[in-house]
């Protein structure tokens, strides 16, 4: 699935929070920290990591492309 940017980036914890993948942002972090996210293929543990058109997110089964 697709992730409209609507400015230049967005940090990790809100795309969790935007694609109501968690329900508020400790739960983002925890699953962020926690190792289960990878961003183009790597495991990411920065919660305010920003992503930008072109990322990759893996999250569980989904997938999500940032344009």
């Amino acid at each position: 699935m697709d992730f409209q940017l609507k400015a230049e980036f967005i940090e990790l914890d809100n795309l969790l929070k935007a694609m109501n993948f968690v329900s508020n942002g400790a739960e983002a972090k925890q699953r962020i920290q926690s190792g289960s996210i990878r961003i183009n293929g790597e495991v990411e543990t920065r919660v305010r990591r920003k992503l930008r058109p072109g990322d990759s997110v893996e999250f569980g089964d989904q997938q999500i492309a940032i344009v």
